[in-house]
Formats: C-alpha cells, sequence, structure tokens
C-alpha cells in the first residue's frame, strides 16, 4: 500500500514511531498531486516549498513533544475559502485572484498547534456557490471515478482529492450541503459539524448563519480526529461554542449500536430519488438493525419547504456578504473603469462569476422592500418550522438516517445547464444547516452505474459523538468506505 493510501490516524502514528518522517508524508502528496492532479484539477496552487517547509516545522514540534495529538505530522488540504497567511486564497474566483490574507483562519492555527502539515489549495465552485465544482475560475473538477461526471461542491476539489489519494484528509465548508455532497458523489467521508462547533474566523463568507468548517477524510475514525483538532470556542467568533472534546477511543472503539433508535424521514425517499440510491440507503439501514439499532420511517413534512427556504436565507446574506468586494480595497480591480461608479460596477461585472451574480441579484431581490415579507420574512418562519420539527424527531430517535442526494455524480455540465436541478439536489442536505444541526456523511454502496452512493447521520446539537460512533460501527461492519477509484 502507498503512504497516500493510508488513514490519517496510520500516517500519525509512523511518523511518531520514526517509520518515517513528516517531510516523507508530504513528499508522498506533492508526488501523487503531479502525477494525477493534470486529469482531476482538485488543486488550484500546491507550492511543493512551502509544504516542505510546513512539513519541518511539524517535525520539529513533534520531536520536541509539542505536537502529540492525533493527527500530528499529517497533510492536511484546505479549501479555497479558508485563508492561510501569505497564501492566496482566491475562493476559487477572479474577485480574489491575487489576495493573500494577512493572517491565518483559527482552525489553520489549531491545524499548526497540533502538528499538522498544511498541504495546498483545492477547487471549489466560485465563493462555494454550487454543487458541482463547475463554477470555480480555474476550470471544473473532474470525478476520480469518471471523469465525465462532477464531484459534487462546493467542496468538490477536497473530496476528489481525498478519493485520488492526492490528500490524506482535508478541510471543507458546509453551507447547504458542500462537504456531505461532494463526500456522497465521490465515495468517501465528511462531517458537517453543529453549527458553532467549529470557528468560522477565517473562513470566507458565502452565508453566516449556515456556513461551518468540517473535515473530509478516507473514514470515520480520520474524520472524528480531526473535528476534535479543529472544534471548540474561539474569541473571534462570537458564535463559537466551547465543545466538549471526546475520547477518541470511545469512537473507534464502537462496534454495535444496541439500544440506538434511529428514524428514517419518509419525504426522503419520495419522488426524484433514484432507484440506485434507495436501495443502498435502504440497504444500509438493514445493516444498522443488524447491529442493534431499531430502525422506523417517520413523516417530516416540512422537507417540501427546505430547498426554498434556504435559497432565499443563503442568497440574502450571500449579497450582504460579497458586498465588501468592490475593487476597492482588495481582489480584482477593472482596468476599464473611467469614475468611481465604474470601478464598482465592472469590477463587479468583471470579476464574479455568473452563478455568483444571479444568488446576489436574488438575494437583493428577496430583500427589497416590495418583497422582504413575501420571501425572506417567511423563509425566516419556515426555518423556525424546520427547527421544530428536527427538535420533535430527536424526542423519539438518537438520530436520524437518509441520503445525502436523490442521484449520483452527475454528468459535467447538466447542472449548469439545468440549474433548477442542481438546486433540488440539495433537498436533502440543507435543512441541516438551516437547522445547525451536524450531520456525517459516508459511503454506503454503488449504483448500476458504478458510482458512490452516500448516506448521511444527522444528530442532536453538540452531539457528533453520536453519529460518528455509529458511523465508524457501519464501516467496521461493512467495506463501502475502502473502494477506491482506478487511475486512468
Amino acid at each position: 500500500m502507498e503512504l497516500v493510501e493510508m488513514g490519517a490516524l496510520q500516517i500519525s502514528q509512523k511518523i511518531k514511531n520514526r517509520e518515517i518522517s513528516c517531510v516523507e508524508a508530504a513528499q508522498a502528496v506533492i508526488d501523487r498531486v503531479r502525477k494525477r492532479d493534470e486529469s482531476y484539477n482538485c488543486y488550484v496552487r500546491l507550492d511543493s516549498s512551502l509544504v516542505i517547509e510546513n512539513a519541518k516545522k511539524a517535525q520539529l514540534l513533534i520531536d520536541s513533544g509539542e505536537a502529540q495529538g492525533a493527527l500530528a505530522g499529517v497533510p492536511f488540504a484546505i479549501k479555497d475559502n479558508i485563508c492561510t497567511k501569505g497564501e492566496i486564497t482566491s475562493c476559487s474566483s477572479k474577485m480574489l485572484y491575487n489576495f493573500k490574507p494577512p493572517y491565518d483562519a483559527t482552525v489553520i492555527n489549531k491545524l499548526k498547534a497540533a502538528g499538522a502539515v498544511v498541504c495546498g489549495k483545492v477547487n471549489m465552485d466560485e465563493f462555494a456557490m454550487g454543487s458541482t465544482t463547475e463554477t470555480s475560475y480555474f476550470g471544473a473538477t473532474k470525478n476520480p471515478w469518471n471523469e465525465k461526471k462532477v464531484p459534487g461542491g462546493s467542496s468538490g476539489g477536497a473530496a476528489a482529492a481525498v478519493q485520488a489519494g492526492e490528500a490524506i484528509i482535508a478541510l471543507g465548508s458546509d453551507t447547504g450541503g458542500s462537504i456531505r455532497q461532494p463526500c456522497s458523489f465521490c465515495g468517501v467521508t465528511g462531517l458537517k459539524p453543529t453549527y458553532g462547533a467549529v470557528s468560522r474566523y477565517g473562513l470566507i463568507a458565502y452565508a453566516s448563519s449556515l456556513d461551518q468548517i468540517g473535515p473530509i477524510g478516507q473514514n470515520v475514525a480520520d474524520v472524528a480526529a480531526a473535528f476534535n483538532m479543529i472544534s471548540g470556542k474561539d474569541c473571534k467568533d462570537a458564535t463559537s461554542f466551547d465543545v466538549q472534546k471526546f475520547e477518541l477511543d470511545s469512537v473507534i472503539n464502537t462496534h454495535d449500536l444496541k439500544g440506538k433508535k434511529i428514524g428514517i424521514p419518509a419525504e426522503y425517499f419520495g419522488e426524484g430519488i433514484e432507484p440506485g440510491v434507495c436501495a443502498a440507503v435502504l440497504e444500509a439501514a438493514r445493516q444498522f438493525e443488524k447491529l442493534g439499532a431499531a430502525v422506523e420511517q417517520f413523516s417530516m413534512p416540512i422537507v417540501k419547504y427546505a430547498v426554498p427556504t434556504y435559497y432565499i436565507i443563503a442568497c440574502a446574506e450571500a449579497c450582504s456578504n460579497l458586498s465588501r468586494f468592490d475593487g476597492i480595497k482588495y481582489g480584482y480591480k477593472s482596468e476599464n473603469a473611467g469614475n468611481l461608479r465604474d470601478v464598482y460596477f465592472k469590477s463587479r461585472s468583471e470579476g464574479f462569476g455568473k452563478e455568483v451574480k444571479k444568488r446576489i441579484m436574488l438575494g437583493n431581490f428577496v430583500l427589497s422592500s416590495g418583497y422582504f415579507d413575501a420571501y425572506y420574512n417567511k423563509a425566516l418562519k419556515a426555518k423556525g418550522l424546520i427547527v421544530r420539527a428536527f427538535s420533535e424527531a430527536f424526542e423519539k430517535y438518537d438520530f436520524l438516517l437518509g441520503p445525502v442526494a436523490p442521484t449520483t455524480a452527475l454528468p459535467l455540465g447538466q447542472g449548469l445547464s439545468d440549474p433548477l436541478k442542481m438546486y433540488l439536489g440539495d433537498i436533502y442536505t440543507v435543512m441541516i444547516n438551516i437547522a445547525g444541526l451536524p450531520s456525517l456523511a459516508l459511503p454506503c454502496g454503488f449504483d448500476s452505474a458504478d458510482m458512490p452512493v452516500g448516506m448521511q447521520l444527522i444528530g442532536r446539537a453538540f452531539d457528533e459523538k453520536t453519529i460518528l460512533s455509529a458511523g465508524n460501527a457501519y464501516q467496521k461492519a461493512t467495506d463501502w468506505h475502502l473502494k477506491r477509484a482506478a487511475f486512468s
């Protein structure tokens, strides 16, 4: 087995045992990227000399005993909307093509302090707006299972890199499914944490009440270890919370689910779901029953309001957050501007892509005086109903189970040519962000075209441990997470 195909915990243990060095682990990733990334376009930038320098610093921390965390020495790929000091962080947009943050995001500081190695920026939909990683200024990322298909989005570069062995583990962000959906399409594991469990300081915002940083890895154990590293209260993020750390062994050593009760929303299996996805997720439910859990379906009618509620709230917040990119302070500035109005108008028109401009316009529309009550105010009321629906479900169930997306990976170009289909593909994921809950995505099978199918486990707020333990027990009993795409 090649080094890049080992799990993050396994690599860290080898580094601690002095079987390999941090530099060797980092170099293995660099070599794999050079070999494969021309095919997949997972990375938007990877400075080999800087990565090796970061690896040497991590090795010093490990040798001195300052860094003994579970993932010390492991290279992390970073989504291109998470700030790294002095390195271009562009959100895969022309608008920020030359932006070098003067600070590290809190999650980056935590990784460095724990001895992890920051290893390049991975591709994404522009400003995290999209479900296919095709809206990137740097071109589309390809799915390692089939290069004619999308990897999902917006964290498609991160998920594809982990599947292709171009990253051991990665940090992505999830606003409405942007970690979970690409994990489903690429056959890897990812966690969207509870809102506030991980600091958003240094995450370039899309929709501030929905955004959350989370890890993407090869298996649940690696993801659980990464979550423990990055979670917790941050004085620079007023929405963050002091999360109680769990013992990693308590997750890794979970073998059964006796006494657990799992709910499956019946509306998740209605019109629009592909037969292969439905069959794989229901088979996973039967596996959970074999592990000792009680599984039953229940009704959650509010599901039909999830997509419109999400897109109204998200676009309203996006138009506000993206107003700061105006050609004045930093980023792209049009060379064709003759006056101040032209600077604003032309810089934004030329700097933003089509999907971003579409969502900015929609956000301004729903916030305008004539439509605020008709759209935005109603969406906020619907949000309250969604939160209540989950609260009622968790009075009866320990966690919920469902598909991540109604389909497997779409062909390249289909989502852009049919945006409504792309938006409706978020139907199972956006509710979790609206309610601020944790959700774990993990592979559970393949469809008739041999493309991965993913399921998600949805937990109570700040109860990541329960869904991680359940996911780990499932992966101990199955081998879907061990399947790897063949490199052509």
